[in-house]
């Protein structure tokens, strides 16, 4: 167990649990800031099989959260000794997951990449905390609350999309809704890549998912597709193919 400031109570080791298609190593990463955010994330890496090390400076919170966790530290992270005995640059990932107050975030992220850390990622709200992260040495920024608004208006307005995955600021992975006109047709018939820019990764039927679909496959009512592609092309496909639902919607509206 790494120490650091007051040590936590009742440390145990976290579960794992098994990904398909993705052959995934274990990470040891560094949490600091244990809010929702911070907590929502821990839990998600514990799950996934990495190494977490939590860390925040309320003590309840910590002596909360430490049975989840094999390590779990009361500190002060502002304090750069406190992170020196951490040995930061031993960590994959340091996630800087402090949301209510910037100074702090900003502080412990470039003292973080003064230690050597190898990858840091830190919590923004906002473009202009965004730009201050990166320019102190952040890797990586991410924005969970504008994040959450995005998925949940592309869910609203796209009614055949049921989840999808932001790999960067141009390419996602999507879950869509196989359109009836598919229905009975193969997927060489609709040649999805070639038409619409979807590579299909897998499919989906009810609680069984075929991997890799070759050409024969025929598409049947309730299939779903994972594809990959530009996200404005799928948006476009997935825009196409729920517009007619989209029309029904608003002369419903208009008639009340």
């Amino acid at each position: 167990m790494r120490k650091c400031g007051l040590p936590a109570q009742n440390v145990i080791l976290g579960g794992n649990v098994n990904l398909i298609f993705l052959e995934v190593f274990m990470k040891t990463v560094l949490l600091i800031g244990m809010g929702k955010f911070g907590q929502t994330l821990g839990e998600k890496l514990i799950n996934m099989g990495d190494e977490v090390m939590i860390v925040d400076k309320d003590e309840d919170v910590i002596n909360s959260l430490a049975p989840k966790y094999r390590n779990a530290l009361i500190a002060n992270c502002m304090n750069e000794d406190n992170l020196k005995a951490m040995d930061i640059p031993s960590f994959d990932v340091c996630v800087v997951a402090i949301s209510d107050d910037f100074q702090s975030s900003l502080e412990i992220t470039s003292i973080l990449k003064d230690l050597g850390a190898k990858y840091v990622v830190s919590r923004a709200d906002t473009q202009i905390q965004r730009k201050f992260l990166l320019r102190v040495g952040a890797d990586e920024v991410v924005y969970p609350n504008r994040d959450i608004a995005e998925k949940l208006a592309v869910k609203l307005n796209m009614e055949n999309v049921y989840d999808y995955i932001e790999v960067d600021n141009e390419y996602s992975i999507f879950e869509i809704a196989v359109p009836e006109r598919w229905h009975g047709k193969t997927l060489v018939d609709e040649n999805p890549r070639a038409k619409y820019g979807l590579n299909v990764l897998l499919i989906k039927k009810g609680k069984n998912i075929v991997p890799s679909p070759g050409p024969n496959y025929v598409f049947e009512d309730g299939d779903h597709i994972l594809a990959f592609g530009s996200t404005d092309k799928i948006l476009a496909f997935t825009n196409k193919t729920n517009q007619k639902g989209n029309l029904k919607v608003r002369k419903a509206k208009r008639l009340n």
